[in-house]
Parts: C-alpha cells; sequence; structure tokens
C-alpha cells in the first residue's frame, strides 16, 4: 500500500454537486472547479508523443521483471516495524518486537530465490483479532459489498482456509489469485511511494503486509495491516474486471512523470480503495478502503441521512484532481455504474496519457516489454 509523499495531513475538500442515486444514467453535472480541471487536463494530454524508434528517451526508472521488485520490498515511508506515536502500539513493547520479526521475515523473501512466500505463525491473541474482525466485515459486506465480493470470498473460505479461526498465509491466498486472474502477492516492510507500488500493479504484483493491527482497537487502524489486505484487496483481485482495472494504473505508471503518478494514485484511491458502484439499484462496495472497514462501509453504503457522505458518478478526469482526508472517513465517493464501467473509465482515461514509448505486459514470460530507445533512470 502506497502513501503520497507530501500529502500526510487532511486537506480540504471542494463541494460537489449532488446527484441521485443509483437511478443516474449519464454524466452528472460538475462544478466550474472540475469542468476547468477536466478540460485542461483532457487538452494537455491530446498532444500525443510520436516515438521515434531510433531515438533515446530517458525515464525515472521502472521494473521489468518480478525479480527488479525485491529491490523495493525492503524499502518503506513509514510504520512497518516503527510506528508513530499516534499508534495505538506505541507503546506496546512486545507488539512492537513483534511487528519487527514479521517484517524482518518478509524483507528477506525475493522473487528471485523462487521460494514461497514467508510463513507467520500468527500468535492466538493476533488469530483473536482477526476473528473478532473478520465476523464484524463478513456481515457488513453481505448487506453492502458488490456480488462478486461475497462469491470470491465464499470460494476462499474453501480454498484458502480463510475463516475466522486463523489469519490466512500469503502463499495460499497468492496461489488462488494466480489462478484466477494471474495477480501474486508479494511481502513489504510497510508504506511505499505511489511510484513503487503503482508500478508493481504493472507486473500483476500487489504488495501486501503480513502484520496484523494492535488488539486494543480491532476495528481501526491508521495503516495497512494484513486485515486491510486480505479481506480488502485479496478477493477484488480475483475478480477479472477489478483486476484489470488495477493493472491499467500500474501500467500507466510504469515512466510517468511524477504529475502523472500523482493523478494515477488519486484515481486509485477513489476506484481500488475507495470505488463504489451500482447493483440490482443500491450503491454496493467494491474498494479495499471501504471493505475493510466496518465504519466506512456503513458511511458510504448506509449512512444515516444527516451523516450522508457526497456521490458523484466515476469518471478518472475528475477524481485524479479531487482532494480527499486520508485519516477521517470519506466525504465524497465516485460511483460506477459496474466493475466494468470502472474498468472501461479508468482505460479512457490512461489512453489519453501521453508518454514517448510504449509498454506492454507479457503474460507468458511475466515482463514488462517496451519500445526500443528507453532508458530507465538509476534506482534510487
Amino acid at each position: 500500500t502506497f502513501r503520497k509523499g507530501f500529502n500526510s495531513l487532511l486537506v480540504a475538500r471542494r463541494a460537489l454537486p449532488a446527484f441521485s442515486l443509483p437511478s443516474f444514467s449519464g454524466t452528472a453535472a460538475i462544478s466550474p472547479y472540475q469542468q476547468q480541471s477536466q478540460v485542461e487536463f483532457t487538452l494537455s494530454k491530446r498532444k500525443t508523443v510520436q516515438h521515434n524508434p531510433a531515438s533515446k528517451v530517458e525515464v525515472p526508472w521502472f521494473p521489468i521483471s518480478r525479480a527488479d521488485l525485491d529491490h523495493l520490498g525492503k524499502k518503506s515511508l513509514e510504520f512497518g516495524a516503527e510506528l508513530d506515536s499516534n499508534h495505538p502500539g506505541f507503546l506496546d513493547a512486545e507488539y512492537r518486537d513483534r511487528r519487527r520479526a514479521i517484517v524482518d521475515k518478509g524483507r528477506k523473501w525475493r522473487f528471485s530465490d523462487g521460494e514461497p512466500l514467508p510463513v507467520v505463525d500468527y500468535s492466538q491473541s493476533e488469530n483473536g483479532t482477526w476473528a473478532y474482525i473478520y465476523d464484524h466485515l463478513k456481515d457488513a459486506s453481505q448487506k453492502h459489498a458488490v456480488g462478486a465480493f461475497n462469491e470470491i470470498l465464499h470460494d476462499m473460505e474453501k480454498e484458502c482456509d480463510y475463516n475466522k479461526g486463523r489469519v490466512p498465509q500469503l502463499e495460499n491466498v497468492s496461489q488462488f489469485l494466480s489462478s484466477r486472474t494471474g495477480f501474486t502477492l508479494r511481502p513489504v516492510s510497510g508504506l511505499l511511494t505511489a511510484r513503487d507500488f503503482l508500478n508493481a500493479l504493472a507486473l500483476k504484483v500487489f504488495f501486501s503486509t503480513q502484520y496484523i493491527r494492535h488488539p486494543s482497537r480491532p476495528l481501526y487502524t491508521p495503516e495497512p495491516d494484513v486485515v486491510h489486505e486480505l479481506i480488502g484487496h485479496a478477493p477484488m483481485l480475483a475478480d477479472p474486471d477489478f483486476a484489470a482495472l488495477s493493472h491499467q494504473i500500474g501500467m500507466a505508471s510504469l515512466g510517468a512523470s511524477d504529475e502523472d503518478i500523482e493523478r494515477l494514485a488519486t484515481s486509485y484511491w477513489f476506484s481500488v480503495e475507495f470505488g463504489l458502484c451500482v447493483e440490482d439499484g443500491a450503491t454496493k462496495a467494491y474498494g479495499a478502503g471501504v471493505l475493510s472497514s466496518v465504519d466506512e462501509i456503513e458511511h458510504a453504503c448506509a449512512p444515516p441521512p444527516a451523516a450522508a457522505p457526497e456521490y458523484a458518478p466515476w469518471d478518472p478526469f475528475v477524481a485524479s484532481v479531487q482532494p480527499y482526508p486520508i485519516t477521517s472517513l470519506q466525504p465524497l465517493y465516485f460511483v460506477a455504474q459496474s466493475l466494468a464501467d470502472a474498468k472501461t473509465k479508468m482505460r479512457e482515461y490512461t489512453d489519453r496519457m501521453s508518454r514517448p514509448f510504449s509498454a506492454s505486459f507479457n503474460e507468458a514470460t511475466g515482463e514488462i516489454q517496451t519500445t526500443p530507445g528507453v532508458h530507465r533512470q538509476p534506482l534510487k
């Protein structure tokens, strides 16, 4: 999971006009701010860059194989083994030591070694935390999650040992995802930069934590943990449309400018993390940040009238420049007409992005192929 390096504080939200759910079918009216941002971005991206195969182009470093991700798995901006002073486990020395041991084990794993993902022998306390959350989230998801999530979760309970008894192992989940959509999991020590995290998605790799939140606040975490990854992200990564949406964002991030990385990360936030869509006339959750939080899923899908958030039709041209808070319930959600609609609109957005080279993912080799003459800057 990523954190935008400079955006660690709450940001002001620009108001969006309300629209009715779930009966919208076209594009809702947008504010002058949104309209201006969308037009400026669209015009700037319509300037297609023609690549000359004989010329060389220098771009920010990006991975071309899964082995390249071994350089990123050890990097993190924050959390991981070290905790911020406002973390529930900051004063718990035993909890901090336990996290450090789990992180250190994950740091040693490498794609290039060809070994199974590291196994974590979760304690009774950790399994108890998982059980408490699993019960609460499963009940909420049956009411408010998209049908694909509940169907896949049912399959994972049979094939990946998903139950309230113990935390599933990454290796089992990764094998399941690979058989469904080609995605795999890789352990990570903490939050990554947006560029590093999104680049991995191009290789159909999802960086996943293995430690679990502090037991004193089982329904709250200030960071991604194994609950967020395995309940929020993993089931949806087994859905073809959702997996394609994630992969599209990853492919578009390869060699992208810092500005485009920022826009892609924001689009990811409003779709993969906090996206909603319409199913059977109701608003349902498909984003991991919603699916892995009891408070968030109720707030997004069944809020009391006095505390209802705002909704807007899913449009990456608008969403990519929309500010958002990172430590509170979301005041605004973008709603797709379906998972396929979310994927299609993201494709329309990334197709407008200009880049001085072309890139593709070879499913057979699991590697990125580019047009000739691409020079990746040294890895920082």
